[in-house]
């Protein structure tokens, strides 16, 4: 089960600790594990931005501050 390549022989990525199990069987869940891996691997580097919230997007600036002083309240009397 382990290749070799240029650099030397690939430890597996992954062991199998169950007996009773044919080459074909340890391969065909050898690559549906590793098939998930690489699809969630995906879907993790392909995750579109966050958008705003609705709360983020409704904040608005905070109000100028109010300057007090003669003429500048009115009453609240008619």
């Amino acid at each position: 089960m382990n290749e070799t390549t240029d650099l030397g022989p690939v430890e597996p990525s992954i062991r199998v600790l169950s007996t009773g199990l044919s080459p074909e069987e340890v391969a065909a869940v050898t690559a549906v594990i590793e098939a998930a891996v690489e699809e969630e691997i995906d879907a993790l580097h392909d995750e579109a931005p966050v958008a705003p919230s609705a709360w983020e997007r409704s904040q608005r600036a905070l109000r100028e501050p109010l300057h007090p002083g003669p003429g500048v309240w009115r009453s609240f009397s008619a």
